[in-house]
Parts: structure tokens; C-alpha cells; sequence
């Protein structure tokens, strides 16, 4: 049995003269370019790390640092002022405590509409958003009525808390090979602005002499500025949702390979999901805990330190002064701790600086206030850097990272709004400062079993 030919002759009638036949080579097949040889048909092509995005890597890098460094200004501008704020407006000293716990309150509870917001908008697009409301809540606040100084403050922290979120899965979108680099400059932007607006609010105040409400409505202009330096990775929102990953309503991504987004950050899990998952339970507890410290202290040290005799204007100083080695810290812990062999480590020490700082202030926190400052800025800096960072390293991609700095985050700093208040009402009871270290030392016990679970070498919903 003959097999037939893919392509016979014509057939032509007797004594019909033809050409003689001319023997040519096939067309070549046309040309494919594959992602990947063995790919299955319908596979997504691999996603590069590093997405192109306009301006390039520098001005994308420099976009999401200035972003960072209004994450904490509009909060840390305050307390400099809180005195002038109680009497100007007036408000009491219970709704002074309420305006004050009202950003922690909004980072936590805020924090879960991100997945959604990320589904409409894209999470690059809706990073400017967030420093175009940060402007506007801070503005808002020049309005000389309360409800606007509450209102105004709630729509900063709103803005604050969903760039909180972002600022992870950002990371590890578009800088994932360096994500230690990034989430250190990160962190060390977030204590930077938090330095400056401490610092740099009462003088301004002074200098300018129009009053706090005028003051506080300076510091939105770093956000308009982070705003404009951002602009060029906005573009259309049909170009956002085609570059980002996007999560649905409860923290997963749109299903299928043809979802928008789904080639650049995969599938996200729901928030039900990781909810059952032991890393990122340990990822949140770490979290929780080291704000909860952090804000009970940034509540309480100056009065702490008065209350041991130091002048106010000195307990403030110290502060302020705790700054700058927690810059130190949250810059070099993440490169130091990139692996998971210095993950453990970098865990232990951070706990220890703080626990040493927390004896001393229980003890004898005058004296020495300069060693207890020291030793609890570099713990608290190597902390939040951390637990940054173990977002990024403890998710697979940008969309499971997006998802877990959801649940980290919002858990997070829903259990840190306890802390001034617990810290104020073992005070209270007490009528001294050593229960409340000791309490902030058991809290640190848990944050120490917390940060080793998530420091194994382990990602969220790891088979």
C-alpha cells in the first residue's frame, strides 16, 4: 500500500506538452517564539520580575520611596502639637485620646477593603490615588470645626492604611530580586518622615506664626509631590488592571489565564485561605505585637520619662532622638536577614534590644535614657523592617504578598490600637511604669515565637 502524496501532480491529457517540473524546496513553517519549550498551550507566558514600567527603574524606585515617606507625616505631625490642638479647638482629654488612636484604628480596618480596591484600579494606580486623598485629608483639616479634624483625619488614615497594604505587593512586583534592598529603604523612608515631621512641625509653627491648623496643612505637600513623581506609572486604568494583579472583594485573584493581571502576579489566595495557613498566622502575630509595642511606647515615653523627672521638653527630645538608629536598623536588618539562616537570628536580637530597653526604662530610665533609646530604636527599627520584609519573603508572588500584607496589616494594627490604651489603663492601676514594662515584656515573649515560626523557609499555602 502506497501512501499518496501531500501534493499530486495535475493530471493532463494525452499529447498536451507541459513544463518539465521543477523541484523546489517547501516554504519554511512559520516562525514562533515560545516562553517557554515545554509549555502547555493555554500556559501564561512567564512573568518577568521586573516589569517595564514608564520612566524606568530609577524613577519607579524614587516614586515608591517618596510614597513611603508619607505613610507616617500626617500622623507624627500631631502629637508636637497635641497640646495646641486640645486648647485651640478645644477638644477634651478623652477626645484628644480618641483622635489620636483614630489612624491605628483606620491602618487595621481599612486595610481589607485594599483587595477590592486593587481589583477596580490597579495597585499602581490606585497608589496615586491614595496620595492624592492623603493631600486632601490633610487639608482638609484647615477647616476650623472638629468634624473636620476628625474627618479630615480619618480620610489620611484611610489613604495611609490601603498604600500600607500596597506597598508589599508592589515590592515584590516590580523589584523581587531586590526586595531586601527595597523593603530596607522602605522602612528607613517610613521612620524618615515620621523624624522630620516630629521634628520639624513645632519649628515650622513657630517660624511661620499663622497657627498649628496651617502648619499641619504644610506637610500635604509631599504628598501632592509624591503624587506628581508617581504619575507616569498611573497611566489609563485599562493599562493598570493589564499591568497589575488583581484581587477580588475577598482577597483572590479573578480566575483563568485571561483575567487582567493574571500573567503578571498568578492566581492570589482569599483571605479565608491564608486565614487557615500557620506562616502567615505567625507573619500576622509578629506584626500585631511589635506595633503594639511601638505605639504604646510612642503614646507613653515622654510621660514615662517626666514622670521620673526629665522636663518635657527633653522626654520629647528623647523621642525623637529613638529616630535615628531605628533608621539604621530598618535599612541594614532586611539585607542582613535576606536569607532564612539570618532570619532567626535577626529575630532573637530584635527581641533582646527591646527587652533590655524595656528593663532599663523600668528601672532606671533617667540616667541612662540615651542607652534605652539607642538599644529600643534599634530594636524597633530591625522589628517593623522585619515584619515588613517577611510579607515579601514568606509570599510566592505579588498577588499571595498583596493578600498576606491584607491580613497582616489589618490584623496588625487592630491589635496594636490596644496598645496605648492597655498600656495607659495598667498605668492607671497601678500608679507606676514597672507592670507596664513587665506586661510589654510578655507581649514581646509571644512576638519572639511569632517571628521564628515565620523566619522557617516557608511560603503561605505551601503544599
Amino acid at each position: 500500500m502506497h501512501e499518496q502524496s501531500a501534493n499530486p501532480e495535475p493530471e493532463t491529457a494525452p499529447g498536451t506538452l507541459t513544463r518539465p517540473a521543477t523541484t523546489t524546496a517547501p516554504p519554511p513553517p512559520p516562525r514562533t517564539v515560545s516562553f517557554a519549550p515545554d509549555a502547555a498551550p493555554n500556559a501564561a507566558p512567564r512573568h518577568r520580575s521586573t516589569p517595564s514600567r514608564r520612566g524606568g527603574p530609577i524613577l519607579l524606585a524614587a516614586g515608591l520611596l517618596l510614597a513611603a515617606l508619607n505613610l507616617r507625616i500626617a500622623i507624627a505631625s500631631v502629637g508636637p502639637v497635641l497640646d495646641d490642638i486640645e486648647h485651640g479647638q478645644p477638644l477634651s482629654s478623652t477626645a484628644a485620646g480618641v483622635f489620636t488612636t483614630i489612624p491605628v484604628l483606620c491602618f487595621g480596618g481599612f486595610a481589607f477593603v485594599t483587595p477590592a480596591l486593587v481589583r477596580r484600579w490597579g495597585m499602581h494606580r490606585l497608589l496615586g490615588v491614595t496620595m492624592l486623598l492623603l493631600a486632601a485629608g490633610v487639608l482638609v483639616r484647615l477647616q476650623p470645626s472638629t468634624a473636620a479634624l476628625f474627618s479630615g483625619t480619618v480620610v489620611a488614615g484611610a489613604s495611609i492604611a490601603v498604600a500600607n497594604v500596597l506597598m508589599p505587593g508592589l515590592i515584590k512586583h516590580d523589584f523581587a530580586h531586590r526586595s531586601g534592598l527595597m523593603m530596607g529603604l522602605y522602612t528607613t523612608f517610613l521612620f524618615i518622615g515620621a523624624a522630620a515631621a516630629s521634628g520639624l512641625t513645632v519649628p515650622l509653627e513657630n517660624a511661620l506664626g499663622t497657627g498649628w491648623r496651617h502648619t499641619l496643612a504644610l506637610w500635604a505637600l509631599p504628598a501632592i509631590a509624591a503624587f506628581l513623581l508617581w504619575l507616569p506609572q498611573t497611566g489609563s486604568r485599562r493599562a493598570a488592571q493589564a499591568a497589575d494583579h488583581q484581587l477580588a472583594p475577598d482577597g483572590s485573584a479573578p480566575k483563568g489565564p485571561a483575567a487582567p493581571g493574571a500573567r503578571a502576579a498568578g492566581r492570589g489566595p482569599g483571605l479565608r485561605a491564608l486565614a487557615h495557613d500557620r506562616t502567615a498566622w505567625a507573619v500576622t502575630v509578629f506584626m500585631g505585637t511589635q506595633s503594639l509595642g511601638y505605639y504604646a511606647l510612642l503614646s507613653w515615653i515622654p510621660s514615662l520619662l517626666q514622670d521620673s523627672g526629665m522636663s518635657a521638653g527633653q522626654a520629647g527630645w528623647m523621642l525623637s532622638f529613638s529616630t535615628f538608629p531605628g533608621v539604621v536598623a530598618s535599612l541594614l536588618t532586611p539585607a542582613l536577614a535576606r536569607r532564612p539562616a539570618g532570619r532567626f537570628p535577626a529575630v532573637i536580637v530584635t527581641v533582646v534590644l527591646c527587652g533590655a530597653a524595656y528593663a532599663g526604662l523600668a528601672t532606671t530610665p533617667v540616667s541612662l535614657a540615651y542607652l534605652w533609646m539607642v538599644l529600643l530604636g534599634l530594636g524597633q527599627g530591625a522589628a517593623i523592617s522585619l515584619a515588613l520584609s517577611l510579607i515579601v519573603w514568606c509570599a510566592p508572588d505579588a498577588a499571595h504578598a498583596s493578600a498576606l500584607s491584607t491580613l497582616a496589616q489589618g490584623t496588625g494594627y487592630l491589635v496594636a490600637a490596644l496598645g496605648p490604651f492597655g498600656l495607659g489603663a495598667i498605668h492607671s492601676l497601678t500608679g507606676g511604669w514597672t507592670a507596664p514594662m513587665v506586661v510589654l515584656g510578655a507581649v514581646l515573649a509571644v512576638q519572639l515565637v511569632a517571628g521564628l515560626l515565620a523566619s522557617r523557609e516557608h511560603t503561605v499555602l505551601a503544599a
